[in-house]
């Protein structure tokens, strides 16, 4: 049998340590009593894919990166939990007369037999890394505690009928009834997740639960489908629906008070093929009202911003696509400016958040209670500041602009991609360019970015090709250090937590608004902006890769790589 060479050389062989590097770690291994590759990414001479490939080389295996794949159900049922996370292992693969698994060790020869044994079947092996390995038996091994026992009551339940369209509600009334039980650790499990939405949907052969973290839909384990109607039920229930109503989409809101603090849920249902989806956005009313200083500006754009918020008159707009945290932003903003001395109307539909000291007023259309109609009536009470949830219209935006230009200060969201875009877009709902260009005096776009868990980022340099991406080269990095996600228990091994925003605030300026009024092209006013000192979405999502906040793979998901060249 051939001699294998040393992981040592194979790693210099790869070009990813130097001879002297490989000595030092070989002392450092001799007090520390770790493995040589252990000893090199301690050092920080090597990163544990990089020695995980070399350890494969070594034992002429494959490497694989379970981060990058999605393991089919069949495959990962192969194994029982308690198998696969006690030998640290995981099927990925099965051929004829074999099962392809992942693991950390490639001389783990006992638990190779075990699997042997279990599975009945030959086994290849492919190396992973220990982080990705973990991960991944968390991610498919490892369910959420509290659905799981709920779940496993529910199938040893004997005391009620749990029937597809759940025609007897009066199953669900007791305080005991597992159904009730079960709805309750969904949504528990969703709250310690730090989840904004839960979505319920049908499908022929299965009902999926997701929760939205981070603005990513994370599927969860789901209950039987036999319960579907049991679940949607008992939500309507609490949402107060009209429960006979199955064939057109119907609103409703809860409100409870858990884990100590006090939420409320917008309900959402929307008939489908195989029944009612059902969406409950979580609202926190103490943790989702944040302070401007911590929604991620820079410390330029910061100051620019506290300052445009405080003129007497004139339209503020927010821009963005759904879900891109303008809400957020106005709330801010009007916690900001929210004193004693200054009068606050604001017109939204829905009311996400209640301020207190602030008038707040719900547009109901069945009313016939729309925007410009609110704005209209506000005005009668002499505001200082109006919020305007949204521009639609012609109507919304003339009766915005009217405000404004009679001494109000006016804030409201549009959906246009960038701050320029929003000039035109005014113009193309029917405002004449006079009134754009002289009730203007800002326009902020804005996105959302994940944050790197700080638990468990990893500093690395990324290649040219990689850096290329987002208009970036290795001489940039001078000014900062690139960081990738991993996972970790802190972040629920996804490498993220929490969200920060990024932004492109335009200043109205004399030229720009001479630019407005002859309707000129976003383009062109765009080009005029940043001649200015606009610093566009794609800059401010490179600061915050340069300063360790986010990752060049979160920047590319959000942004369109091709964005960075314009």
């Amino acid at each position: 049998m051939p001699q294998r060479a040393p992981i040592g050389a194979i790693l210099q062989q790869m070009g990813v340590v130097s001879f002297e590097q490989v000595e030092e770690a070989l002392e450092f291994q001799k007090n520390d009593g770790c493995r040589l590759g252990e000893a090199l990414i301690k050092l920080g001479y090597a990163q544990a894919e990089q020695v995980t490939q070399a350890l494969a080389k070594q034992y002429h295996l494959a490497y694989i990166d379970l981060n990058a794949i999605d393991i089919p159900e069949e495959i990962v049922g192969l194994l029982t939990p308690e198998i696969a996370i006690e030998n640290k292992v995981i099927p990925v693969q099965t051929k004829d007369r074999s099962v392809v698994v992942a693991l950390q060790d490639p001389l783990d020869f006992v638990t190779l037999d075990n699997i042997r044994f279990i599975l009945n079947k030959e086994i290849e092996c492919m190396l992973a890394t220990p982080e990705a390995l973990d991960s991944a038996l968390s991610r498919y091994y490892r369910p959420q505690k509290d659905l799981e026992e709920e779940l496993e009551k529910l199938e040893d339940t004997s005391d009620i009928e749990l029937r597809g369209e759940f025609d007897d509600i009066d199953g669900l009334e007791g305080d005991d009834a597992p159904v009730i039980r079960l709805v309750q650790a969904i949504i528990s499990e969703a709250i310690k997740q730090r989840s904004s939405d839960i979505h319920i949907e049908p499908f022929e052969s299965n009902l999926r639960v997701r929760y939205r973290v981070d603005g990513m839909c994370i599927e969860q384990d789901s209950p039987p489908k036999r319960l579907q109607g049991a679940i949607i039920s008992r939500i309507k229930i609490m949402a107060k629906m009209d429960m006979a109503e199955k064939r057109r989409p119907q609103d409703g809101s809860i409100k409870m008070r858990l884990l100590g603090r006090e939420f409320d849920f917008r309900v959402s249902a929307l008939p489908s093929t195989y029944g009612e989806s059902v969406v409950l956005r979580i609202l926190d009313k103490e943790e989702g009202l944040v302070s401007l200083d911590i929604l991620g500006f820079d410390e330029s754009d910061y100051a620019r911003f506290k300052k445009l918020i405080k003129r007497p008159n004139g339209i503020f707009l927010v821009t963005g696509p759904t879900g891109s945290g303008k809400t957020t932003t106005l709330y801010s903003t009007l916690r900001e400016l929210n004193k004693p001395n200054v009068k606050i109307i604001t017109a939204e539909d829905p009311i996400e958040y209640h301020l207190a000291g602030v008038n707040q007023c719900r547009v109901n259309r069945k009313v016939g209670l729309s925007f410009s109609k609110i704005i209209r009536s506000m005005l009668r009470q002499a505001p200082n500041i109006i919020l305007v949830g949204e521009i639609r219209d012609r109507e919304t935006a003339d009766t915005a602009i009217q405000a404004a230009l009679t001494g109000h200060l006016v804030f409201s969201t549009l959906h246009t991609n960038d701050a320029p875009s929003a000039l035109p877009r005014l113009m193309d709902l029917g405002v004449k360019p006079f009134l754009v260009s002289s009730a203007i005096i800002g326009i902020m776009a804005q996105r959302l970015l994940r944050v790197l868990c700080n638990s468990c980022k990893e500093a690395y340099t990324p290649n040219e090709a990689e850096l290329a991406t987002i208009g970036l080269s290795q001489k940039d990095l001078e000014n900062g250090q690139v960081y990738r996600s991993v996972g970790c228990p802190d972040c629920g091994y996804r490498g993220f937590r929490g969200r920060k925003g990024i932004f492109e605030l335009m200043v109205m300026s004399s030229e720009i608004r001479e630019m407005t009024f002859k309707e000129a092209e976003s383009s062109e006013i765009r080009k005029e902006a940043r001649a200015q000192g606009m610093v566009t979405l794609q800059e401010d999502a490179i600061r915050k890769v340069l300063n360790g906040m986010t990752s060049i793979q979160e920047v590319l998901r959000v942004t369109a790589a091709q964005e960075f060249f314009h």
